[in-house]
């Protein structure tokens, strides 16, 4: 068998492939994918299926039930498709390896048990989307996604599970999610954001003046909305974008969160799904002016004055967003950078905050120190 380099699966993801569908067995540390050859197997694939996710050593050699020849283990052999990491991230050799064959091997290094990358630079490496493919049967990066996120009937635990180990599409192009003509709508250059967005908020910022008697006090209202946007960027990440406890387990609530922030886990580094189009930004400014309005409901300058604030908020937001993944920053930034990138590798449960880390520490969902030590 030609040599290869092979991902790591914990033995919960293994114990996940159980069905026709999908079917792992274990021998040792090694992981075979015998989806194939369930119908082929001489006593049935239900016998195969019975042990679906779990080791298959004694089996084997079970002399009551069947001795298994050496042709057995030799179609085995052409099913390998990845190790058993241990509890620490590593194979049970204990030379640690990152998960996706386009990754290599992370010598020395931490690898994360659940998506097999011990750096941020992993996140660009070019996924093989044949072997990815075959591994996890999730989606085919050479595909449109979004209807195989709609026809691919996945309980939600698998898609949370998938979605949120990044692949790298190759050459940092985008991959296809619609297939048709919707495809440019979902694309957005980030000067999109700042063309379409900041002459509104200066036209805003300037009709309100006429409600102050002295310009600092416009300014004071606009940069508390400013910092509203903080919050409000905190929870729509937060209890939006990750709605994942609470996503329902069907397949329209799994293509709506991966169409909304899925996309963007599965594919961190698409430089042109990294801001939000401006189709949806209008779909959200209403309801951020009706919100504006509710509550300053006394004073029309005032709420206006904070919705252009908290505009400006969200241009920066974006923005920042799309630095922190795609370019070379200041010192601060870096480290803002290794901690944004950290929630898309290591803990999508935490590090919500994007522009700070100030709502993360205030409702204790921050990242300290989340990457252990090489083992």
């Amino acid at each position: 068998m030609p040599s290869r380099t092979l991902p790591t699966l914990t033995l919960a993801e293994v114990e996940s492939h159980n069905s026709a569908k999908s079917c792992y067995v274990t021998l040792g540390n090694k992981v075979y994918d015998v989806t194939d050859f369930l119908d082929a197997h001489p006593g049935g694939s239900d016998l195969v299926l019975e042990y679906g996710g779990r080791d298959v050593s004694e089996i084997l050699k079970d002399e009551s039930s069947h001795a298994h020849s050496e042709a057995a283990y030799e179609v085995l052999d052409d099913s390998l498709v990845a190790f058993l990491a241990s509890a620490n991230g590593t194979k049970s050799n204990g030379k640690a390896t990152t998960t996706g064959a386009e990754n290599g091997t992370a010598d020395g290094k931490y690898v994360h048990p659940r998506t097999g990358m011990s750096s941020e630079e992993d996140l660009s490496k070019d996924t093989d989307i044949t072997d990815d493919y075959k591994t996890h049967k999730f989606l085919d990066l050479s595909k449109p996604l979004l209807m195989q996120v709609w026809r691919g009937g996945f309980s939600k635990e698998f898609y949370l599970d998938q979605v949120h180990r990044p692949r790298h599409y190759k050459g940092g192009a985008s991959a296809p999610l619609f297939g048709n003509f919707l495809e440019p709508l979902s694309k957005t250059p980030w000067w999109v954001v700042p063309l379409c967005w900041v002459p509104p908020v200066v036209y805003g910022t300037y009709i309100v003046r006429e409600g102050y008697a002295t310009a600092w006090q416009e300014a004071a209202v606009w940069l508390f909305g400013f910092g509203l946007w903080s919050l409000i960027e905190y929870l729509m990440h937060r209890f939006l974008f990750h709605l994942d406890e609470w996503l329902p387990d069907n397949r329209v609530g799994i293509t709506l969160h991966f169409l909304l922030h899925g996309v963007h886990h599965y594919l961190p580094m698409d430089k042109y799904r990294l801001v939000m189009p401006p189709t949806l930004f209008v779909a959200l400014a209403a309801p951020f002016w009706k919100l504006a309005h509710t509550l300053f409901f006394w004073d029309w300058y005032v709420a206006t004055t904070v919705y252009c604030g908290g505009v400006f908020g969200y241009i920066c937001y974006d923005l920042t967003h799309y630095f922190l993944h795609h370019q070379n920053l200041p010192l601060w930034y870096k480290q803002l950078k290794k901690y944004h990138l950290q929630h898309h590798f290591l803990d999508y449960q935490n590090g919500f905050g994007v522009t700070s880390r100030f709502w993360d520490t205030i409702f204790g969902t921050e990242l300290v120190d989340p990457l252990p030590k090489s083992q």
